[in-house]
């Protein structure tokens, strides 16, 4: 089975980042094809593999896969043995509603912070809506860890698709300097570490360079 995806420059696309996580934790090999967002020819390029118009996208046997949900879905059916989401039926229930909020709300959030590997400033004052997100955030990671079954130091012990959801998220309170309590603040650390991601940061920071 081959895979290809089709992301948005690493530097500052949070959508393409949990596309690509997603498939790291499957541990499937797959093709990249980086289109530049905000560009003249941007959305020509990207209606060239789909008519969404949007990244990220997934080609693959059974068609293209739009949407970071329906990939991170779609590599869960595909290769069960890679135990995507947690095992334990409670914890992979908080996961997938985890990944849910993640993907339908927080948009005061994503609005005042945009996602950019490269930024270390704060932001000069931190709106209420926006105040509101990050508290709900740092709830919602404490209710994951709350059920988790795994002692690890990911949401669920165990890397899995609730991570790569919240990637992006935990970027934008370390980018921004957020303060977060001790907890958030070790998942933070966590995902910094993470192999998976540190590849996708360092591969953004070179764009930059670029």
């Amino acid at each position: 089975m081959s895979y290809h995806l089709i992301i948005g420059d690493k530097l500052y696309s949070s959508w393409s980042l949990r596309g690509a996580l997603a498939l790291e934790l499957a541990g499937v090999p797959y093709e990249e094809t980086l289109i530049k967002l905000n560009q003249p020819d941007t959305r020509q390029r990207i209606l060239a593999f789909s008519s969404t118009g949007k990244v990220p996208l997934l080609k693959t046997e059974h068609g293209v896969i739009a949407d970071s949900l329906a990939i991170a879905e779609y590599l869960n059916e595909q290769h069960p043995d890679a135990q995507l989401w947690p095992a334990d039926a409670a914890a992979r229930a908080q996961a997938r509603s985890a990944c849910a909020q993640m993907h339908s709300g927080f948009f005061a959030l994503r609005g005042a912070m945009p996602f950019d590997l490269s930024r270390d400033q704060a932001l000069d004052t931190v709106p209420l809506d926006v105040q509101v997100d990050i508290d709900r955030i740092v709830a919602l990671w404490s209710e994951c860890r709350v059920v988790a079954k795994d002692s690890g130091p990911f949401l669920f012990g165990k890397p899995s698709l609730a991570d790569a959801f919240f990637a992006p998220v935990a970027v934008r309170l370390r980018t921004y300097r957020v303060e977060v309590p001790a907890e958030a603040a070790a998942y933070i650390e966590t995902i910094y570490q993470w192999p998976a991601f540190q590849a996708w940061q360092q591969a953004g920071l070179e764009e930059r360079k670029a």
